[in-house]
């Protein structure tokens, strides 16, 4: 980023997108802190716990492709704020559900797959608008920013709400995540509309198949899919349990496990905001990688946590890492995929990186089943090392040249 880049202001539509972010965040912060505590008044089995986890992400790997059609295909700004209003009302349906104390773990499970579904179209929508909200230079800021706030929302700022709210009332925190959607919505309804001008549109697979062999034949953008994959099976293999590993081993309560995801959102925070400072002083292979090699020293060691505060300032150190290499490749995207097919390519790159969360939480349930809540983290942080090493020389070569 040069001096000039640095002075340059972020326009007027992108800071409505920013604010529809903050408050969708910190809804479904309140419903992240929220979810596992009303998991654990049904059921404490792990399995069980992770049949939720492993729905929830469930529709990245069924939907992301053709979501990813729709998104080259029609008005991006009306799949966001329609996919928001439609998470609205299953959040709500899911609030009068509990309210009448008419849920279980299947109604669970079902209410995580569609606020996921929608999700897939939202999260591909707002991937490929950006750049059309923001100059090619201020990208890594652009979306710095965008993770300092689903980070913050997410993780500092809606847990310990949720955890609160549901002290109160289990219903709460749920109602608050339903209207934090509808004022997302309304906010991302006011952006400007770029309808797909493309006259003839290719039928749904050959479109798909069109960015699918756009992924394949860019090697690097393919070889961090490929990582990325492993690296997200491994974070839910471990990331499953971790509600388990806080309130039963390190006996912390339901407010104290919503305080221990805020501190742990601090590291994801602070990696958002000085990403674009990190990628301009050391460049973004030294960067990403570091960023690797750190999220596999930090899985290790979770395991192995004494107690609340240990365990809370790894997960910190996770956050800033993962933060971090994740701002680079999808400032990398976002910079090499032609406009018309950023939603198809960012879908196959999700579906291959997110596909496999679902089974990562069944396999971090049987692993904590079978050889204790604190053995899933060191296990997923052996498998990231092991990926890492495997594509370390594809990832090196393939970034000098584009460096170059």
């Amino acid at each position: 980023m040069t001096q000039r880049d640095s002075r340059m202001r972020l326009p007027a539509a992108y800071w409505r997108l920013w604010w529809a972010s903050a408050v969708d965040n910190v809804g479904d912060g309140v419903f992240a802190a929220a979810v596992p505590l009303l998991t654990l008044t049904i059921t404490r089995d792990p399995v069980l716990v992770s049949l939720v986890s492993a729905a929830t992400y469930l529709p990245w790997l069924l939907l992301s492709l053709p979501a990813g059609a729709l998104v080259d295909r029609f008005d991006r700004t009306s799949l966001m704020w329609r996919s928001q209003a439609l998470q609205a009302a299953i959040v709500a349906v899911a609030a009068v559900l509990i309210r009448l104390d008419r849920i279980d773990i299947t109604g669970l499970a079902v209410v995580g797959f569609g606020l996921s579904a929608c999700e897939v179209v939202f999260a591909n929508a707002s991937l490929a608008i950006l750049p059309d909200l923001v100059p090619g230079a201020l990208l890594h800021r652009a979306n710095g920013n965008q993770y300092t706030i689903a980070n913050a929302g997410q993780l500092f700022l809606g847990p310990p709400v949720g955890s609160v709210l549901f002290a109160v009332a289990a219903v709460v925190p749920f109602s608050v995540d339903a209207g934090s959607f509808a004022v997302s919505a309304a906010l991302l309804a006011t952006l400007p509309r770029r309808p797909r001008r493309r006259p003839a549109q290719p039928r749904m697979r050959a479109a798909v198949a069109e960015g699918v062999r756009w992924l394949a034949g860019h090697r690097l953008l393919r070889t961090l899919a490929g990582l990325l994959a492993v690296n997200t099976f491994c974070f839910q293999l471990g990331n499953v349990t971790v509600v388990l590993l806080a309130t039963e081993t390190l006996h912390v309560g339901g407010r104290g496990y919503g305080l221990l995801l805020a501190g742990a959102a601090v590291g994801s925070v602070l990696g958002g905001v000085v990403n674009a400072r990190v990628v301009a002083r050391i460049g973004a292979l030294p960067a990403l990688l570091t960023a690797l090699i750190a999220n596999v020293v930090v899985f290790v060691l979770i395991g192995a946590s004494p107690d609340a505060v240990v365990l809370g300032a790894l997960l910190a150190c996770n956050g800033f890492a993962t933060t971090l290499w994740s701002v680079v490749t999808v400032s990398l995207r976002q910079q090499v995929v032609p406009e018309e097919l950023r939603g198809r390519v960012h879908s196959v790159y999700r579906m291959l990186g997110w596909g496999l969360m679902p089974l990562g939480s069944l396999v971090g349930g049987l692993v904590a089943d079978t050889l204790g809540i604190r053995a899933a983290y060191p296990v997923a942080g052996a498998v990231r090392g092991v990926a890492l090493l495997v594509a370390l020389p594809a990832i090196s070569s393939a970034m000098r040249v584009v460096s170059d």
